[in-house]
């Protein structure tokens, strides 16, 4: 899986459905306007391989990858706000 870095001022967020930080991270990140790309590790081929790779071998969701290449594991909207104002 090839995944790119998001545009300027958006994140792409990796997920599952039944995680409740994932939808809890969605809802607040929609709420302040962060424009965000969804993928789920379950459907997406290869994504849980890149998770893992980023959270030490752990398919650990959300995990959120910022325009400079960098991730955040399960992060509060505070932290996403201040990376992406960086």
């Amino acid at each position: 899986m090839t995944v790119t870095a998001p545009q300027p001022g958006s994140v792409t967020m990796f997920t599952t459905t039944w995680c409740g930080y994932c939808r809890n991270l969605k809802k607040q990140m929609t709420s302040a306007g962060i424009a965000f790309t969804e993928i789920d590790i379950e459907q997406t081929p290869d994504a849980a391989r890149l998770v893992a790779e980023v959270n030490d071998g752990n398919e650990v969701v959300p995990t959120v990858l910022f325009t400079d290449g960098t991730t955040a594991t399960n992060p509060s909207l505070s932290e996403v706000r201040k990376r992406l104002e960086a």
